[in-house]
C-alpha cells in the first residue's frame, strides 16, 4: 500500500488529499483518494503519479466529511475519472453511503471505516491495519489542556481510535503524525473526561 499526500496549490484553502495505490499497481488494486480537497487542478496533479497501466487513475473517493474544503473538487474528479464517491452523509455526488465498521478495499489492502463524530456529525475515519495507519479527517484528536466541554460522541470517537494499533495518523490538515500516538490519544481522552467532570461538578 502506497500513500501520497498530494501537493495542492498552497494559495487555495483545502484539506489534505491522499492518494492510495497498491504497491505494484496491479489491475485489481483500487486507486483511491481520501478526500477531494478544494483545488480543481487536482486532476493535473494526479497525472504526475504512476497509477498503473490499463486502469483508472482514481477508482474511489472516500470523503471524511461533507465540509467544502474536503469535497469541492469531488465533482470535477468524478466527471474526469468516472470514479465512485463514498460518504457517510448522502450528498448530491454520493454513489455509496458508508457505515460504521464497513470493510473497504483501498490500494491492495482492506481498510475499515469508523463513524467518528466530533468535528461534524458525519465524520468518518479510515483505518488500514496492514500498515497501522488511520485517516482521521478533521477529528480533533490533540487536546493538550483541560477546559471546555465535549460531547459523548466525540469522546467515543477518541476511545475508538485509541483502541486501535496505530503507527501513523493522516489528518485532514497538516502533516502526518508518527510519534507518541498512543500517548497523544491517551492525553486527549483523559483531558476530555476531566474537562467534562469539572463542568458536571460545578453544576
Amino acid at each position: 500500500m502506497k500513500i501520497d499526500k498530494l501537493q495542492l496549490n498552497p494559495n487555495i484553502y483545502s484539506s489534505n488529499v491522499y492518494l492510495i495505490r497498491g504497491d505494484w499497481n496491479k489491475i485489481d488494486d483500487v486507486n483511491a483518494l481520501i478526500d477531494a480537497g478544494n483545488d480543481h487542478n487536482i486532476v493535473n496533479v494526479i497525472k504526475n503519479y504512476n497509477t498503473g497501466v490499463g486502469k483508472k487513475s482514481v477508482d474511489k473517493i472516500i470523503l471524511t466529511h461533507s465540509h467544502f474544503d474536503h469535497i469541492h473538487a469531488a465533482k470535477i474528479l468524478k466527471e474526469h475519472y468516472k470514479c465512485e464517491i463514498y460518504s457517510y452523509s448522502k450528498l448530491d455526488i454520493t454513489d455509496h453511503k458508508v457505515f460504521n465498521n464497513q470493510l473497504i478495499k483501498l490500494g491492495d489492502t482492506n481498510c475499515y471505516i469508523f463513524h467518528t463524530p466530533g468535528h461534524s456529525s458525519d465524520s468518518i475515519s479510515i483505518y488500514c491495519p496492514d500498515n497501522l495507519s488511520i485517516f482521521t479527517g478533521d477529528l480533533p484528536f490533540i487536546i493538550n489542556s483541560i477546559g471546555g466541554t465535549y460531547t459523548d460522541e466525540h469522546i467515543y470517537s477518541i476511545k475508538t481510535i485509541l483502541s486501535l494499533n496505530i503507527k501513523t495518523i493522516y489528518p485532514g490538515h497538516g502533516d502526518p503524525i508518527t510519534g507518541n500516538i498512543k500517548q497523544i490519544l491517551n492525553d486527549t481522552y483523559n483531558n476530555m473526561i476531566k474537562s467534562n467532570n469539572i463542568i458536571k461538578n460545578a453544576k
